[in-house]
């Protein structure tokens, strides 16, 4: 079953403290449109940072972007409740440089997500599904990633912090339907002897006891519970039967271990698109996180469009020379068959009737370089021409081409299976696009393209 792309209708703010900053913030989610992704925008520095895994510079007790000079720190709460509520496009506008920790959890960003209402787009929703198992591992935090295929989303937890309050413990989300009432309201948590090293650090400055779990490992002392006391503006604190300070109750038995799995959602949201996959992890973190998902955008990058030529394709050669002024001898894409808003899948037969073949090189026939870039441009163009009601009208050119690389020489008899996508949004006719060559599953070539098109006086 095929979903549409998803926003909100409406535009909605909240507003608390940054847990470390201490800072007011007031966060701003607004409708963006198909294909946008998901942007936070500081406001106070008119600048955009993209939430994705290739922006993340910190990860110590959180996950931080930035870009330009321009940072977002504690992203994963949002961000898990974005992905839980299927919202593919998104701006986030801030006003200071932290996400509101709020209750500690993902829960108030839900409530406002949806006071602002989910509505479906005029576009199909990518999903990313591998086509084997792939496992990673991060030695120096012992963390174990396996992620496997499925037709929808499943998540599991193991967390074992090796102590007699907090051992091994576990989690399981079977549906992304279930988050909301299972895992969105599991709040963040650390021992006391972390929350002691925060603040002689100068962080946590946001912190009370109403967002966070605290876990004590000894008997406090009477000096202890008043410095403790004093620290967080109460008279006394105690630890509780469970080895917790008496601030709060549990919300569920295995809190820490749900509120990990949200940790894991959120920073997975940096992958830039949904993925159908049953992932398990052990001992998950926010720097395992983010190694994680770096990970898999570069399996994505080379992972191979799949191309049955038993099936129609989106546009045959007929439709193609409907849009692009190319013909032969150089017209050099043969059929679409994936089309979106931001990304296209076009193929290449390569025969040895390509007159180029005669003179590259005799005897020993090689396709050139610059006529792959070529045809994987005219793909491109197709991409960029389905913007526009009239694209017999238009013309494409060139503006940019930039790394470019050959790995596999291509050759007759090979088919040539390009994959294009946006690296940011169409604006003002001009598209600029990653692109990569296939043959077969082995990568050929890739490049960064940037063309305009103009139309025809």
């Amino acid at each position: 079953m095929q979903h549409k792309q998803r926003t909100i209708k409406k535009a909605v703010s909240i507003t608390g403290l940054g847990l470390h900053t201490g800072i007011e913030t007031t966060v701003t989610f607004k409708p963006a449109s198909t294909g946008y992704g998901i942007c936070f925008v500081r406001i106070d520095l008119d600048k955009t940072i993209p939430a994705l895994a290739s922006y993340i510079t910190e990860t110590n007790r959180g996950t931080r972007l930035e870009n330009d000079g321009a940072i977002v720190q504690t992203t994963e709460h949002a961000l898990a409740a974005i992905t839980s509520l299927g919202i593919d496009n998104l701006i986030i506008e801030i006003t200071e440089a932290e996400i509101p920790i709020l209750d500690g959890s993902s829960a108030p960003f839900i409530r406002i997500l949806e006071k602002a209402g989910i509505e479906e787009q005029n576009a199909l929703r990518r999903y990313y599904k591998p086509n084997k198992s792939i496992q990673f591992s991060l030695e120096e935090t012992d963390t174990d990633f396996l992620l496997e295929p499925a037709d929808d989303f499943q998540i599991s937890v193991e967390v074992d912090y090796e102590t007699e309050i907090l051992g091994v413990s576990s989690a399981k989300m079977n549906n992304l339907s279930d988050f909301k009432s299972d895992f969105a309201s599991a709040r963040t948590f650390c021992f006391l002897h972390e929350l002691e090293q925060l603040a002689a650090n100068n962080l946590i400055k946001g912190g009370d006891l109403n967002n966070a779990i605290i876990f004590v490992e000894k008997e406090l002392s009477e000096e202890e519970s008043q410095k403790l006391g004093r620290l967080f503006g109460k008279e006394k604190l105690e630890v509780q039967k469970q080895g917790i300070l008496n601030n709060l109750d549990l919300r569920f038995d295995n809190e820490p271990a749900r509120h990990k799995l949200l940790d894991v959602l959120g920073d997975l949201a940096l992958l830039g698109m949904p993925i159908k996959g049953h992932l398990k992890v052990k001992k998950p973190g926010h720097t395992a996180n983010a190694a994680f998902t770096k990970k898999l955008l570069k399996v994505m990058k080379k992972t191979t469009p799949h191309y049955d030529p038993n099936t129609a394709p989106v546009k045959d050669i007929h439709e193609i020379m409907d849009m692009l002024p190319h013909r032969p001898p150089f017209l050099l894409i043969d059929k679409i068959i994936e089309l979106s808003d931001e990304h296209v899948v076009g193929v290449k037969n390569v025969t040895m009737n390509e007159n180029f073949f005669q003179g590259h090189f005799p005897g020993a026939p090689v396709m050139p370089g610059v006529l792959q870039i070529e045809a994987m441009a005219q793909a491109g163009g197709i991409l960029i021409l389905s913007t526009v009601p009239d694209p017999e009208k238009y013309l494409t050119y060139f503006m940019k081409i930039d790394k470019a690389k050959f790995k596999q020489k291509v050759l007759p008899g090979d088919t040539l299976v390009f994959k294009l996508e946006l690296v940011s949004p169409i604006r003002r006719g001009i598209c600029h696009m990653f692109g990569q060559g296939f043959v077969g599953e082995k990568l050929v070539m890739e490049a960064e393209l940037m063309a305009q098109i103009a139309k025809v006086k």
